[in-house]
């Protein structure tokens, strides 16, 4: 997956067009006439027998006729004569080539060859990227270059727009153009046999000319680089997505269109938010989101200030915010007392701050002036009806002019709705024109306006410190798996609850069996309501129950006795009938004397990102899409808080605000640990836990039903996100004998992180940042401490400190290029702890692991001044250089070794 290759693709300087033509309405004939118009100052060379020239322009005969090697190829052929034209244009030198063709995969040549798998073939062959087939084309409007059948150019901006649907593409272009709205790529994907997401993504997240990015997805197929690439992409910019196939039957359709894996919808939905992306429903949502983007500032707070010239459509607004989970600006005194001296006495007197139905230019402009120039807001919406007294043209002018020239014209979002119809549309031209956002309707500025609230949730989500899961919880992997695989072994696909006692126990989880054993009155009652004869007898303070389970005496007067206890009781459950008796006995006690709450936690096998984790409520029957909040693993405690917290604001789980109901530490650590159970045991393909109860903090798994998979897969191919890499985990000793740990970095280590940095001196500070800096903020140590192991690496060494808490010694980072050529290292150790061989160890470290990573390259560089740094890396086998202009010295070494010539 290069990213080299890619600059061909976004930095053209030569085009060719592959059966380019003078027939009207042909393909090679649309694309000749885009190049043309788009302005393109680079060659433009239409490859043809057929013609001298094509629209003016003189043509080759053959791609071998041709003058130059072009950077990019339209080929505008139909199917079977793509895969040679493909070799050949391989073997010129051609870097990238976009395949209009549709039906590749559904054919073959001649000799029963798959036109598409040929065609792979000699592009892979000669390293030439594929763009298609089935694309529309693409379109870089800052060049100039319009190498696509759409229909219309795209005005230049600085929004990408990437899509798998072509008629998508047209519909987003028709109504851009018709909005004034620009784009710095427009990318017709089609089929994205070769060129995705995930590579476009990369790319687009480092593009300095693109500050929002669009996706329609109708698939994926590479779910660990997508979601990596999305997520380093949505740190720096928005990314809004728009997914097909919601329903089952678009889902069918989807796939059908795409020929890609059909995913669950919800698995998706969470998929997408994990990676910190937007996801719009409709394309009246993306359009609205669209507008919000092209000219909006970053959202700096929540805080929503309406003006309006009419009650009701205020009254639709603020419902829509509130219904949304918006906040709504309140007028301080001072801002109250501004207003209330110019407007007339039946102002509404509080936001919505309604103006009148009679409200002029010079009124609207007074009033958003004062708004502005407060802190009462982070962001004003001002709303028109149409009216007699008011000229709409001249308010949008007077407020364009006002909004320009403010001081706070970066810091306060000023967004627009103008309803109406004719009215309205010169005034909203204006607002396009003056690069103000500007909707049709009350509840779609809103909306949009939510858009933005929910990606700066996102991105504060992403940067909350995880707490940390209790120390005493077991996690016993190899007791689980030893179970696991004799399970196997016996033939068995599928574990009942008592058959899972032993793989859930060594993650700390509850069932039937441990209730019995923390609750031994229990225990003999319910054997009794079971019909087995049991006697109860008081025999001391602590454990004081005497049963006998029957005919055998069991006297519980240890817990091991009560354990003994349990098993009796359950091994006389013979058939899902008794043991559901079992469990309605216990929900019933237990919602009689302690309010507990039944819940359902699931964990299905999706075809796209493999494993992901359901809860919801308890119940035979549920869909993920519709009655369950969905996440991926790994989870942490944060990420666990959040989807209960989306559980429950979206209705999928109810809290009943029982005496002893739901308890959200708790609940986040049954979800935390059936994470860990979930990477920890690839032989799980899915988990039910269906009833859940949860009686405050003890939560006991009634009814498991765990399903077995006979030839698991490795976890870089089964997860979607990369887990923590425990296996990485090294003990290791200083010189003077203290025993540290060199593991890799978790987003928990933040607070010690950042005593970590501030414990550096000055001149260390100095030598690691290049230069006087200050204090880490919390928003920079979330991003060191929060890092994507799929395509970074930072080790840290930890000790003991003398009250006995891990404090961090020394840090090594290295970030990698999405082409696995080159990764960059910095590090540093405590002031206190040089000249122990930390450094050493920890440059040892990520040696190997990027030798393992089969990375090319280890770079770094380090200042002047940083003389023993230098030293370190040569005896380790570093070239050092020194650059004498930047006063820096470069360290480099080769990971592989060079074949022999």
């Amino acid at each position: 997956m290069s990213q080299r290759t890619l600059n061909s693709m976004f930095k053209p300087k030569s085009v060719a067009i592959i059966g380019a033509s003078n027939g009207k309405n042909r393909a090679g004939n649309v694309v000749m006439k885009n190049l043309l118009s788009g302005g393109f100052s680079g060659p433009i060379m239409p490859v043809t027998p057929k013609y001298e020239a094509v629209l003016g322009v003189l043509a080759y005969p053959n791609i071998e006729s041709l003058p130059l090697k072009p950077d990019l190829a339209i080929i505008c052929t139909a199917a079977p004569k793509v895969p040679a034209i493909v070799e050949r244009l391989a073997q010129f030198g051609c870097k990238v080539a976009i395949i209009n063709a549709s039906g590749m995969g559904n054919q073959t040549d001649a000799d029963g060859n798959n036109l598409l798998e040929l065609t792979q073939q000699h592009a892979k062959r000669y390293g030439m990227r594929i763009l298609g087939p089935n694309s529309l084309g693409m379109m870089l409007p800052n060049l100039g270059l319009n190498a696509s059948l759409a229909h219309t150019s795209a005005l230049p901006g600085k929004i990408a727009f990437v899509s798998q649907s072509a008629a998508i593409c047209t519909t987003v272009l028709d109504w851009a153009n018709n909005k004034g709205i620009g784009f710095s790529s427009f990318i017709s994907l089609g089929d994205a046999t070769d060129i995705e997401f995930d590579e476009l993504l990369d790319f687009l997240g480092r593009d300095s000319r693109t500050t929002a990015i669009l996706l329609y997805i109708d698939s994926i197929n590479e779910k660990r680089h997508f979601l990596s690439a999305a997520r380093a992409a949505a740190r720096n910019k928005p990314i809004l997505v728009i997914k097909s196939g919601r329903s089952l039957e678009g889902t069918t359709a989807a796939k059908l269109h795409t020929g890609g894996i059909g995913g669950n919808d919800a698995v998706y939905e969470a998929a997408f938010r994990r990676a910190g992306m937007l996801r719009v429903n409709d394309l009246i949502e993306l359009f609205a989101a669209v507008e919000t983007l092209a000219h909006s500032s970053p959202l700096l707070g929540e805080r929503l200030a309406i003006m309006t010239n009419g009650g009701g459509p205020a009254v639709l607004a603020l419902d829509q915010l509130m219904l949304g989970g918006g906040k709504a600006a309140t007028l301080d005194r001072e801002t109250f007392q501004a207003l209330d001296s110019f407007l007339p006495n039946t102002w509404s007197g509080q936001n919505p701050v309604d103006i009148g139905g009679d409200a002029d230019a010079t009124r609207y402009a007074q009033v958003l002036e004062k708004l502005m120039d407060s802190n009462i807001a982070d962001a004003i919406l001002v709303l028109h009806s149409p009216s007699a007294l008011g000229d709409s043209v001249e308010i949008a002018n007077q407020l364009s002019k006002l909004i320009a020239n403010h001081p706070n014209r970066n810091r306060v979002n000023v967004l627009t709705n103008w309803s109406g119809e004719d009215s309205a549309y010169q005034a909203r031209k204006q607002f396009n024109r003056a690069g103000i956002p500007t909707y049709r309707t009350p509840e779609g500025a809103v909306g949009a306006f939510m858009h933005m609230v929910e990606y700066r949730r996102n991105q504060k989500l992403l940067q909350e410190v995880p707490q940390s899961i209790p120390d005493n919880l077991p996690t016993n992997v190899e007791l689980a798996r030893q179970t696991l695989q004799a399970a196997l072994e016996n033939k068995k696909r599928v574990l009942e609850t008592h058959e899972s006692t032993q793989i859930l126990k060594a993650y700390g989880l509850n069932t039937i069996e441990t209730f019995f054993a923390n609750n031994a009155a229990e225990a003999g009652e319910i054997a009794q309501e079971l019909g087995f004869p049991v006697a109860l007898k008081v025999q001391s303070p602590d454990i004081h129950h005497k049963s006998d389970v029957h005919g055998v005496m069991l006297n519980l007067t240890s817990k091991q006795e009560v354990v003994h206890a349990a098993d009796a009781i359950m091994s006389r459950v013979h058939s899902l009938n008794e043991q559901a008796r079992i469990e309605g006995i216990i929900v019933q006690k237990m919602a009689l004397t302690a309010g507990a709450q039944e819940i359902r936690v699931a964990v299905i096998n999706d075809p796209v990102f493999g494993p992901a984790i359901l809860l919801g409520e308890g119940g035979s029957e549920w869909q993920p899409a519709t009655d369950a909040a969905v996440a991926l693993p790994p989870l942490n405690m944060t990420l666990a808080r959040y989807m209960v917290i989306q559980a429950l604001k979206t209705h999928k789980l109810k809290d009943r605000h029982l005496p002893l109901g739901l308890n959200m530490h708790a609940l986040c650590v049954l979800l935390t640990q059936i994470s860990h159970l979930i990477i920890d045991c690839p032989e799980i393909q899915g988990l039910d836990l269906n009833p859940v109860l949860c009686a405050g903090e003890k939560i006991t798994l009634l009814d498991v039903n765990i399903q077995l998979q006979e030839s698991p897969q490795d976890n870089s191919t089964r997860l979607a996100i990369c887990p923590y890499p425990k296996e990485l985990e090294q003990r290791a000793q200083l010189k003077n004998g203290r025993d540290i740990m060199l593991r890799p970095i978790l987003p928990e280590d933040e607070p010690k992180h950042l005593a970590f940095d501030n414990s550096l001196s000055d001149e260390d500070r100095y030598k690691r940042y290049f230069g006087v800096r200050s204090k880490m903020t919390h928003e920079e140590m979330a991003v060191l401490t929060q890092i994507d192991y799929a395509r970074e690496m930072a080790f840290i060494a930890t000790a003991k400190g003398d009250d006995g808490e891990e404090i961090t010694l020394g840090a090594i980072r290295a970030s990698i290029d999405p082409d696995n050529t080159e990764a960059e290292f910095a590090m540093a150790v405590r002031s206190d702890h040089q000249g122990q061989g930390l450094g050493k160890l920890l440059l040892e470290k990520l040696i190997d692991y990027y030798k393992a990573n089969d990375t090319e390259v280890l770079t770094g560089f380090t200042m002047f001044e940083n003389r023993s740094m230098a030293n370190l890396a040569k005896r380790l086998g570093f070239t050092v250089t020194f650059d004498m202009e930047e006063h820096l010295i470069k360290m480099d070494m080769a990971l592989k070794p060079t074949p022999n010539k």
